[in-house]
């Protein structure tokens, strides 16, 4: 019989906790019901991912060389990896909040450009349309 829930010194099958995953589980509306198979697989999945993330990221990695696994090894997997792209928002890149200050001036003053031009165009259309109406 497997061990799902250890204590003292008992030997798991899975480490993460499963009450955990059940809440995860559970927080979507699709579900009702979890079966305690379809919870062990899921923990079980979601281990053997990680580990998986965690040693490519460490072998293609800069940390090789510390001996360590980084955060910045595991976002330049989830950027530069197609398997591991749609983690790419989970693990962004870190910047200093000081670059992040000035990306976010740059985009608010090309958002003010990209507004006034898109006025000037609707300008232009409430023009044409009463220059049409004049002459009909």
């Amino acid at each position: 019989a497997a061990r799902l829930s250890g204590g003292g010194g008992e030997h798991r099958l899975v480490s993460l906790p499963l009450s955990r995953i059940r809440v995860i589980m559970k927080s979507s509306p699709e579900v009702s019901s979890i079966n305690q198979d379809a919870l062990f697989l899921t923990a079980k999945a979601t281990e053997l991912f990680v580990q998986y993330l965690a040693s490519y990221s460490y072998k293609h990695g800069r940390g090789k060389e510390k001996n360590a696994l980084t955060y910045s090894d595991l976002s330049h997997t989830a950027e530069e990896c197609e398997t591991f792209q749609f983690l790419a928002d989970i693990l962004p890149k870190k910047i200093l909040a000081s670059k992040y200050l000035k990306m976010l001036e740059k985009e608010k003053r090309d958002g003010e450009v990209g507004e006034g031009e898109e006025e000037d165009e609707e300008e232009d259309d409430e023009d044409e349309a009463v220059g049409e109406d004049v002459g009909s």
